[in-house]
C-alpha cells in the first residue's frame, strides 16, 4: 500500500469505467475497484440507443468500456470496496480481500440493485423460478410459460427476450397503460405470445421447491415457471452512507452539475446519484463519469482537495 492514488474509482460499470478512461487522459493516477460484469447494464439483452451502436447487447457493450480502460493501462481490480476511512488528506479504502488502498479523491459510481417485490417467500423461489436478469435466465425458460413484473422499457424488453423461447409470456402491471416507449409497447401488442395483465400486481408465490405459479392482486392465479422481476433498482449507497454523504429522500447522492458531493474530495456519477426520475441510461452514467474525472482532475490542479 505503498503506492497512493489520485483517485479511487468505485464501481465498474459505465460510469466507473467512463471515469477511469477521462482519469487516465487527465493523467491522474487512477485505479478502479468493481466487477464489470456484475455491471446492471450485462443484464439488457439488447441496447439500441447507444451511440456508434446500432444494436449491442449490455454485456458486449461494457466490455468495449473495459478494452478502452485497459488501454490507458488503468488497473481494475475486481474486487468490492467493504470500507472507507476518510483520513486527514486522502481516503483508506478496504477490499473484500482486505486490500487497502490508499487514495487522495473517492468517485462513487457503485450503481443500483434491482428492486425486489417484497413478499412471502421471494428470497425463498430466487434462482428456483424468480430472476431479476432476463439475460442470465431466459434460457432456462423454453417452452414453458412466464410472467414479468413491471411496465418500463426494461419490462417490456424482458418480455420480448422470453417470448422468443418460451411458450407465453404475461406481463403484469400495477397501471393501466404500459410506460415503456411506444415503439417498443407496440412490438409487444403485436406478439401473440404475450398477454398484458393490468392494474394488477403479484401478491403471493406459488410452489414448494420451484415456482408454480403466482396469485395476483385481483384474485387471479397464474401457472408460471418463471417470474421475472422488473420494477426499478435502488442505489447501492452503503459506501456513502459511512463516508457522510448526502442523500435525497429517495436515497440517491446528491450532486451539484460538477459531480461534487458535499464530502471534500468524493465525488459521484451514474445510477448511484440524482433524482428519482433522472434518465438513467449508459449514455448519462458514461457522461457523468467523465464530469466527475474532469472535477477530479481540476480540484488537483485547483488543490481544492
Amino acid at each position: 500500500m505503498n503506492k497512493e492514488y489520485d483517485c479511487l474509482i468505485i464501481g465498474a460499470g459505465p460510469a466507473g469505467l467512463s471515469a477511469g478512461i477521462y482519469a487516465a487522459r487527465y493523467s491522474l493516477k487512477t485505479i478502479i475497484a468493481g466487477i464489470p460484469l456484475q455491471s446492471i447494464i450485462t443484464h439488457a439483452w439488447k441496447v439500441e440507443n447507444y451511440p456508434g451502436f446500432k444494436e449491442i447487447s449490455g454485456m458486449d457493450l461494457i466490455n468495449k468500456f473495459v478494452e478502452h480502460v485497459k488501454h490507458f493501462e488503468v488497473p481494475i481490480i475486481e474486487e468490492q470496496i467493504v470500507n472507507v476511512e476518510k483520513k486527514e488528506n486522502h481516503f483508506l479504502a478496504t477490499t473484500s480481500t482486505n486490500k487497502k488502498i490508499k487514495a487522495r479523491t473517492i468517485i462513487l459510481a457503485t450503481g443500483s440493485t434491482s428492486r425486489k417485490l417484497n413478499i412471502a417467500n421471494e428470497d425463498d423461489f430466487i434462482g428456483k423460478g424468480v430472476s431479476y436478469c432476463a439475460t442470465c435466465d431466459a434460457m432456462f425458460f423454453k417452452d414453458k410459460i412466464v410472467a414479468v413484473v413491471g411496465g418500463s422499457d426494461s419490462a417490456v424488453m424482458t418480455s420480448m427476450l422470453l417470448a422468443q423461447k418460451s411458450k407465453k409470456v404475461y406481463i403484469i402491471y400495477r397501471r393501466d397503460k404500459l410506460r415503456a416507449k411506444p415503439m417498443m409497447v407496440n412490438k409487444v401488442m403485436k406478439n401473440n405470445k404475450i398477454e398484458v395483465i393490468y392494474n394488477a400486481e403479484v401478491k403471493k408465490l406459488i410452489g414448494d421447491d420451484f415456482l408454480k405459479g403466482i396469485e395476483l392482486s385481483n384474485g387471479r392465479k397464474l401457472s408460471v415457471e418463471g417470474l421475472f422481476v422488473e420494477i426499478g433498482h435502488v442505489p447501492n449507497t452503503i459506501i456513502a452512507k459511512s463516508l457522510r454523504v448526502k442523500t435525497s429522500e429517495h436515497g440517491f447522492i446528491i450532486v451539484d452539475e460538477n459531480m461534487r458531493t458535499n464530502v471534500k474530495g468524493v465525488y459521484a456519477a451514474g445510477d448511484i446519484c440524482g433524482s428519482k426520475n433522472k434518465l438513467r441510461q449508459v449514455i448519462t452514467a458514461a457522461s457523468e463519469g467523465a464530469i466527475a474525472a474532469r472535477s477530479v482532475y481540476e480540484d488537483k490542479e485547483n488543490e481544492v482537495v
